[in-house]
């Protein structure tokens, strides 16, 4: 586009689009994110007990944690222990086909964990996996 001056010139437009201020914004949200990621993967502390044998999790399943308070979770929502057969019917289409992960803490005590298997065995599901961690390197624990 080319249009004329105060002294009767004839010039043309910038057509170049200016990049300085999309990169700055695009810095900024890079710091944003930065800062708030690893806010948003902290999850539920569990201290799980450690064994020599593990198998190392490679797709995403359903989780049920039980913390050192003996609260429960179904993925990272709290849920009344008395719930998890019902939550778990629901959730779940296939349950002799799925699997699914129970995280305890290795202070909880045997008597919860035991209500918690039994409440996902009564939904149907089979496959049940309980979550460890390796030992370490040299024999002791971490």
């Amino acid at each position: 586009m080319a249009f004329t001056n105060q002294q009767g010139r004839t010039q043309t437009s910038l057509s170049e689009i200016n990049i300085t201020p999309f990169v700055d914004v695009v810095l900024v949200l890079l710091i944003i994110f930065m800062v708030t990621a690893p806010i948003l993967q902290s999850g539920i502390e569990v201290a799980v007990p450690k064994t020599r044998t593990v198998k190392e999790i490679t797709e995403e399943r359903l989780v049920i944690t039980i913390d050192k308070q003996q609260r429960v979770y179904f993925g990272n929502d709290p849920v009344n222990i008395n719930e998890i057969g019902a939550k778990l019917r629901q959730k779940i289409r296939d349950p002799q086909g799925q699997s699914i992960f129970v995280r305890a803490d290795e202070n909880v005590p045997f008597g919860a964990f035991a209500t918690v298997m039994d409440a996902v065995k009564s939904s149907g599901i089979a496959n049940v996996s309980i979550v460890t961690q390796p030992l370490s390197e040299n024999g002791g624990k971490r």
